[in-house]
């Protein structure tokens, strides 16, 4: 089942601290796959939406904050291939209080929002929990948080082609892990896989190493500005300058981080002369009108689209 084409194109970035190092960056744009089915999102989907159709169901339940890409990915694809999805939203205080641009969107979709309690939410990997939620809606089809699996794993390796193996480092954001798993499954064992983790901490090594016996790869949190879904005036400047010299739109949560990362990493003369990356845009846009939104009531700059 392929939701779109997959004609996707790796663009050359001009940055003069690339230019410097002698060190070529290109930007795989996942994200042109759809709006809201983009990037990585797309690529987990892709075979668990076969395995929901396999099995017959034609309800998918998953899990989701509030500002959640997977969330809104999930209610897009279902509502294209006719399905009713159901979110568990984390934040029971959610459910009184108006809906952001993410979970508008979902509900547009057709999506049925649940909001628990973050201690319930902490335990939606209980055979327990999701008894619960199978006596309150019945049979469902269950991607996990984040849409990582098995078979997201299988779709996230489609990311890397023959040609993207003359590279000598792939790049990637990192949230569950999946999509980075599959990437370093596809790729060549020369080649060096750096993650870019969006939270604090690199605990997703233990994802990752169930999908992977491959160790051609780093993942750090040095340039998670804080943890998920926290961002510095410093990184806004980045993302809006990026956007200004080369016309390509970078989501705060994740692939702004990557790229600011990449090009510290190159100032600090981590990548040999000569070197060629290969980053991954996952997409991720969705999200940036309800970044804005926060960023505007702190009175800080907000994200030029």
């Amino acid at each position: 089942m392929n939701l779109f084409p997959e004609m996707i194109s790796n663009m050359a970035i001009k940055h003069p601290v690339l230019e410097d190092a002698s060190v070529s960056l290109f930007l795989k744009r996942e994200d042109l796959i759809h709006p809201f089915v983009s990037g990585n999102k797309y690529r987990k989907l892709k075979y668990n939406l076969q395995q929901a159709k396999v099995e017959g169901k034609d309800v998918l339940l998953t899990y989701g904050g509030a500002f959640s890409n997977h969330i809104a990915a999930v209610a897009s694809a279902g509502k294209m291939f006719n399905l009713k999805t159901i979110g568990i939203i984390r934040g029971e205080e959610l459910a009184d209080k108006p809906l952001n641009s993410t979970l508008r969107y979902a509900e547009a979709c057709g999506m049925q929002l649940h909001f628990v309690s973050r201690e319930a939410y902490r335990l939606k990997e209980t055979p327990e929990e999701i008894h619960l939620l199978r006596n309150v809606f019945g049979d469902f089809y269950r991607i996990p948080e984040g849409g990582t699996n098995a078979l997201a794993v299988n779709g996230c390796k489609e990311i890397i082609t023959e040609k993207d193996k003359e590279f000598d480092y792939l790049a990637v954001s990192v949230g569950t892990g999946g999509t980075m798993a599959g990437i370093i499954e596809a790729s060549d064992e020369t080649q060096e896989v750096i993650g870019f983790s969006a939270l604090k901490g690199t605990f997703q090594l233990s994802e990752i190493k169930k999908y992977t016996s491959k160790n051609n790869f780093m993942l750090t949190d040095r340039y998670c500005f804080g943890g998920y879904s926290k961002v510095t005036p410093e990184l806004i400047q980045f993302i809006n300058l990026f956007k200004k010299n080369t016309n390509i739109l970078l989501d705060p949560v994740y692939t702004g981080k990557m790229i600011f990362g990449i090009i510290a990493m190159v100032e600090r003369g981590y990548f040999k002369k000569n070197s060629r990356i290969l980053a991954v845009h996952t997409g991720g846009l969705q999200g940036i009108p309800g970044m804005n939104v926060k960023l505007e009531k702190k009175n800080l700059p907000q994200i030029i689209v």
